[in-house]
């Protein structure tokens, strides 16, 4: 039965809907979202990008604070569909002087005796550490032909610059155009899983007739061989590769080390799907906590 001296209660129960990250970087620069998203697309992507290679192109502009509107960040067709995230020397110059343990970083040079650049050293500095990072770009590993580069000096000194940036701070995933272009031309691998051998042909069966009491026809099967020569080792599987990666990394003792060792790999030529090269680029990131880099977005002292 019911009070009719107390008052009918109605309860509100109001579900928050999931923010999207269109709509997240609109409102960070004061835009709807469809104008947002017509803007980005017009000036930072490829004309055919898929609505989910939009995504993840804000997602990585997101994670990094850059803003594509002004090209901080901008993406790269990849041969056989796809993107890269590029950044330019205006974004990597940002991603540093916003970094909480930037202490500055200045550069040094060596040249020819007719004043051109042979390498160029970055030097950066974190309030959290001791000793600086040091990193040394030599223009005959960087130099490409093309116009940027009839600037050596300023080319090369960026060169340095983000490769100084990458050791000091570990940011990972993003690319400078000469590295992005490089990516986006190599033929992908789809898959370095090989194919199932054939089936070994079925042991001869030897009849031999021999005489006995019962006058029957007796068989016997020949005992197959297990001789392996001549045989050539299999390639690595998807999985292989990236256990492969966590055990060389493990071996590095620094944030350079662990750097050098992760670029050695070549782990957008030979790992095409996103989520296998977000696998590759999280055992780097525990390599770089484990030697006393943290990844981005950890302000631990």
């Amino acid at each position: 039965m019911i009070d009719q001296d107390k008052p009918a209660t109605t309860e509100l129960v109001v579900t928050q809907r999931p923010k999207s990250v269109l709509l997240d970087m609109a409102n960070r620069y004061g835009m709807e979202p469809v104008p947002f998203e017509a803007t980005v697309r017009a000036i930072c992507m490829p004309a055919n990008s898929t609505r989910e290679e939009f995504a993840a192109f804000l997602l990585v502009a997101k994670e990094y604070k850059l803003n594509p509107l002004t090209k901080e960040i901008y993406a790269f067709p990849k041969r056989g569909g796809g993107i890269v995230p590029i950044v330019s020397i205006d974004g990597w110059v940002s991603l540093v002087n916003s970094h909480p343990a930037c202490d500055g970083f200045t550069f040094s040079w060596m040249q020819d005796d007719k004043g051109d650049p042979i390498s160029c050293t970055c030097i950066m500095f974190r309030k959290d550490r001791s000793h600086p990072v040091e990193v040394t770009e030599y223009l005959a590993e960087c130099i490409r032909p093309t116009d940027p580069w009839k600037m050596k000096h300023r080319m090369l000194r960026h060169k340095a610059m983000i490769q100084g940036a990458r050791y000091a701070f570990g940011f990972s995933g993003i690319y400078d155009e000469d590295e992005g272009a490089k990516i986006a031309e190599a033929p992908p691998i789809k898959d370095i899983t090989p194919p199932s051998p054939p089936s070994p042909p079925p042991a001869p069966t030897i009849i031999s007739e021999t005489s006995n009491e019962g006058g029957k026809i007796n068989t016997a099967a020949d005992d197959a061989s297990d001789d392996d020569s001549g045989l050539t080792a299999e390639p690595e599987t998807v999985d292989q590769f990236i256990a492969r990666i966590d055990t060389e990394l493990s071996f590095c003792r620094s944030a350079s080390d662990v750097e050098e060792g992760f670029d050695g790999l070549e782990i957008p030529v030979h790992l095409e799907n996103d989520a296998d090269r977000a696998r590759a680029f999280a055992i780097k990131a525990k390599h770089l906590d484990r030697v006393g880099v943290p990844f981005p977005g950890d302000t631990r002292p």
